[in-house]
């Protein structure tokens, strides 16, 4: 599993939404960042909740925005892409045809075309020559995918417009891409779960169905916000029996959190273990961090987890 941090050029990160693949992707950047690879996360939504995360402005799809050392953001805007993409293919005259209106309505009515584009992006970043020469280069990009449905749908546009495109810079372009996305000694997938059911349902079901979209299946799966086992079942029976008699209301509510907190932790091994034993990738898991927001610190110990994991 170290390859993954060390060799790859691409990580894609995706999950069901709501699971934490913007915190994971952001600890995956840092932790291979801080193993000296330069690294940048890349957002497809235009959430720019990469940057909020480390408490830095200004990450657009213009800018390649420094978090810490090694490790950069940016959020990929389709039009912008489109605009450096076809600049590279048509020079000068290529920003006059994105701003023709029948050319928007075009790429708006194409079924996958902004997915293409930002996939292209992606790729773009990922290369060793950039559309602009000026850009700098990276050792390693980390996608923050958009949740699993879309996200698979994404990585299946290279292909669909290759077979469309019969010649011409749209099917070089989408076969690029397509190479990189199907090469697994570039490219690795990992998926993001919570230890619930209905995150484990889909994140099989996404293992099931990433083989028919790029002819590779995930690499590890990160289940994030695992809570601590603090009781074992000896000692959630003596609380039960403690909270049957009679107690000060600050010593009740006591009881019942920590029953309630062994309670939780104990369905979510239930859901871990099914994880575990239903998938072929690799299981990682990340504790839940008691904090209302994360900072530095919080992503700098769940990278330093990561790290030892992949």
């Amino acid at each position: 599993m170290e390859a993954l941090l060390q060799d790859r050029q691409l990580l894609y990160v995706t999950g069901k939404g709501g699971v934490g693949k913007t915190t994971v992707a952001a600890a995956i950047g840092l932790a291979a960042a801080e193993a000296g690879r330069r690294t940048i996360v890349c957002e497809v939504a235009e959430q720019d909740r990469v940057s909020r995360a480390f408490r830095r402005e200004g990450v657009t799809a213009e800018t390649e925005v420094e978090l810490a050392e090694n490790l950069w953001a940016i959020t990929i805007d389709p039009q912008r892409a489109l605009e450096e993409w076809l600049a590279r293919q048509l020079g000068p005259g290529a920003r006059l045809l994105t701003r023709a209106s029948a050319f928007q309505y075009f790429v708006a009515a194409a079924p996958g075309a902004k997915e293409l584009i930002t996939i292209a992006k992606v790729w773009e970043l990922a290369q060793a020559e950039r559309w602009d020469a000026k850009n700098r280069t990276y050792d390693l990009v980390v996608v923050d995918a958009p949740a699993s449905g879309h996200g698979l749908a994404m990585l299946t546009t290279p292909r669909t417009f290759g077979e469309i495109a019969r010649v011409g810079p749209i099917r070089r372009q989408a076969q690029k891409v397509r190479d990189l996305l199907t090469d697994p000694t570039r490219t690795g997938y990992v998926a993001v779960a919570l230890p619930e059911e209905m995150p484990v349902v889909e994140t099989l079901e996404l293992e099931r169905r990433l083989p028919d979209a790029v002819g590779l299946g995930l690499d590890a799966i990160v289940v994030n916000g695992v809570w601590p086992e603090r009781f074992t079942n000896k000692d959630a029976e003596l609380l039960r029996e403690a909270s049957r008699n009679g107690h000060h209301p600050e010593a009740a509510e006591a009881l019942r959190a920590a029953l309630s907190e062994h309670g939780r932790a104990r369905s979510q091994r239930t859901h871990l273990r099914r994880l575990k034993r239903e998938s072929e990738a690799r299981v990682i898991t990340l504790p839940f961090i008691f904090e209302t927001e994360l900072g530095l610190p919080e992503y700098e110990r769940l990278a330093d987890e990561l790290a030892r994991a992949l």
